[in-house]
């Protein structure tokens, strides 16, 4: 077995894992009840399925300098996707835009009614 075909089969299992971690975000998206479990079907497995594409195609590219493009790409997707699902959520949270019974633990009720209560000063 050659060294291209290795890297030919290692690109491809990278394409398939990285769709389907893509689809399994997307079925998040659609069928998880409320926004916070949508906000983390969105960004967690999305992110991975990227990177995993990414390294798909700059294996088969063959040119070095895809690489750090491609870098560059995953990392302004690591660093805006989990910040606007962050920012999505605490506003759900406000706007009690969430279903309450869901949440295991919720951490974030002191410091909201602590800002809240400042806030009316």
């Amino acid at each position: 077995m050659s060294w291209h075909t290795v890297l030919d089969v290692f690109a491809l299992l990278c394409l398939v894992v990285g769709s389907l971690m893509s689809l399994a975000a997307a079925i998040g998206l659609v069928r998880f009840p409320d926004l916070l479990s949508r906000m983390h079907a969105g960004t967690k497995p999305q992110v991975l399925g990227l990177l995993l594409m990414l390294t798909a195609v700059g294996i088969e590219s063959g040119k070095p300098r895809m690489i750090p493009l491609l870098v560059l790409a995953w990392v302004f997707q690591l660093l805006t996707a989990p910040v606007s699902a962050h920012m999505v959520g605490r506003a759900a949270y406000r706007s009690k835009h969430l279903h309450e019974e869901n949440l295991v633990e919720d951490e974030l009720r002191d410091v909201v009614a602590r800002a809240g209560r400042e806030e009316s000063r």
